[in-house]
């Protein structure tokens, strides 16, 4: 795998709640040199990314009921918007944790179908590019059993991309959760692996276990290090 294809699997992410301006445009710099998958930002920073992203074709994304899922679904769908309408082109929401905990199911599902419609429609509204769905179970909290169903979930539901974690939870991504969304989802659904990717052979260890997303703060240093 060359540098220019791994940076094609991979989210450059910046979610630190004290980054700066500065630090925003210094991870846009990054992505103008690597042309990642995406660059993804706290709302705030949307705009800022966007602009210094003009015209290279590297997507912005953002976060929407993050990190913990638990604000109301009204709240979330206005994340949504707002961030659609700032340019973002990617939402990576949190599951409600609250309910699926809970195994109030019918909640989860009624709340995501809403959030996923409310990107689309979001989309079609302010401009040409679909917006691209991502769902974050949070994998560290859930059994396997319900990893499995919220995963099918996502797959139902017609999202992008089931997502194992925040990076702010107590874990992050793990082979086996890779492996285990993966069979859930089956082929036709992403699987984005984000928490604890620090480093080159982490990162094509969560490929092979079937991932097609990265999700990492440490993107610069995973491609210096293939690049050599």
């Amino acid at each position: 795998m060359t540098p220019e294809q791994l940076a094609q699997t991979i989210d450059m992410t910046l979610l630190a709640p004290p980054a700066t301006r500065d630090d925003v445009l210094r991870l846009c710099d990054a992505a103008l040199q690597w042309k990642p998958a995406s660059v993804c930002v706290q709302p705030i920073w949307v705009r800022t990314a966007v602009k210094a992203l003009e015209g290279s074709g590297v997507p912005v994304g953002t976060v929407a009921g993050f990190p913990t899922g638990c604000t109301m679904r009204p709240v979330k769908t206005q994340e949504i918007r707002a961030a659609v309408a700032s340019g973002a082109t990617e939402i990576d929401m949190v599951v409600n944790l609250g309910a699926l905990k809970s195994g109030d199911w019918t909640a989860v599902e009624k709340e995501l179908r809403d959030l996923l419609e409310t990107a689309r429609v979001s989309g079609l509204e302010n401009g040409p590019s679909p917006i691209v769905t991502k769902v974050i179970l949070e994998c560290c909290y859930l059994t396997d059993d319900e990893k499995r169903q919220g995963a099918q979930m996502v797959h139902d539901l017609a999202a992008d991309f089931v997502k194992t974690s925040t990076g702010f939870a107590p874990g992050g991504a793990t082979l086996e959760d890779v492996r285990l969304l993966r069979e859930a989802v089956g082929p036709a659904t992403g699987v984005k692996a984000a928490g604890g990717i620090r480093d080159l052979k982490t990162a094509l260890a969560m490929l092979d276990a079937g991932a097609s997303r990265i999700g990492t703060s440490h993107a610069v240093e995973i491609l210096t290090e293939l690049a050599g």
